[in-house]
């Protein structure tokens, strides 16, 4: 499991981090995340949150970890339908298709 605060992180934010980690909510909302992400494959995790009605700082959050596990991707950047700008875009892992994706 990966811990939300990084080691440069002051003490209450590790503090926070240990309270989501114990609480079960860093896992719920990995899933939630997770979910968003197969849902609607290739959007900006702001455009997740508009779409969701999510926290857009939870996803943000969430996606690296997420990565990190293998369970989605980070694509190419994209023009944003939520917002301003590109950002770059999340996608979902088939089970067993942990391989390098190309678009």
């Amino acid at each position: 499991m990966n811990h939300p605060a990084r080691s440069t992180d002051p003490s209450t934010s590790h503090e926070a981090a240990n309270r989501v980690v114990a609480s079960g909510k860093q896992r719920a909302q990995q899933a939630m995340t997770e979910a968003a992400v197969r849902r609607y494959p290739g959007q900006s995790s702001l455009h997740l949150a508009t779409l969701t009605g999510l926290d857009r700082h939870m996803i943000a959050r969430r996606l690296p970890e997420l990565e990190r596990e293998g369970r989605v991707w980070r694509g190419p950047k994209a023009p944003c339908a939520s917002g301003d700008g590109s950002a770059c875009t999340w996608w979902p892992v088939a089970p067993g298709q942990n391989m390098t994706l190309g678009l």
